[in-house]
């Protein structure tokens, strides 16, 4: 659950730097790809990122079965993600997922292969890599573009993303589960030019006395 967590997450904050789709997989939107590297683009200037955002859950019947706020917070490879009682914390070597409800951490290392999951990643080399996509509506001030992942093993079968075309930022991120469940993020603050101390992605383990650590490194 906080993999995929973190993958949705910081999908919703920005988008990377562009790649080429394998052949054979489709046509890319090329409207759609002047959007998405203007936010690239726009990401790139900031110097540390601060945000709030919400986080709705419904199910294949539109109900809403849960509503979460939360932070994340960014400055190079380093990272925090906090919601709900959960805490992920990277300090650039290190990945420690704090559980507050289990009373448990679990540290891994990063993982600098090609398949791990890392904001860093996902910020600088995702959207022409990973999925086809294509600009659905462009009416107001808000692009809605359409991602549809190319491995068709994921979990999800559509990603739309909502953007601010007067701020070039995503302003919400919706998820379509296979499952039927949808999970829509929006971005109520950004702060992109935030001073972000380096003691903010480290877990001190004396904060959080009582908590089991599960060293995977």
């Amino acid at each position: 659950m906080m993999k995929k967590l973190l993958s949705a997450l910081v999908l919703f904050v920005s988008l990377g730097a562009a790649a080429q789709a394998p052949k054979a997989m489709g046509k890319n939107d090329p409207e759609a790809k002047r959007i998405l590297d203007a936010v690239s683009a726009k990401f790139k200037t900031y110097k540390g990122v601060q945000s709030k955002f919400t986080l709705k859950i419904e199910n294949a019947s539109n109900k809403v079965i849960g509503n979460k706020t939360g932070t994340v917070s960014m400055k190079g490879s380093k990272y925090r993600i906090s919601v709900s009682g959960q805490e992920i914390f990277c300090d650039g070597a290190s990945v420690y997922t704090l559980d507050n409800a289990a009373k448990e951490v679990t540290i891994s290392k990063v993982d600098a292969s090609a398949n791990s999951i890392t904001p860093q990643k996902l910020f600088t080399n995702f959207y022409d890599k990973d999925f086809l996509y294509k600009l659905n509506s462009d009416a107001g001030n808000t692009q809605e573009i359409e991602l549809t992942p190319i491995d068709k093993t994921k979990p999800f079968h559509k990603v739309l993303l909502y953007i601010n075309k007067a701020t070039q930022t995503i302003s919400a991120t919706k998820i379509f589960e296979k499952t039927g469940n949808r999970y829509t993020y929006a971005v109520s603050s950004l702060n992109g030019n935030a001073s972000v101390p380096d003691a903010l992605f480290v877990y001190d383990a004396k904060k959080y006395p009582g908590v089991e650590v599960v060293d995977l490194r």
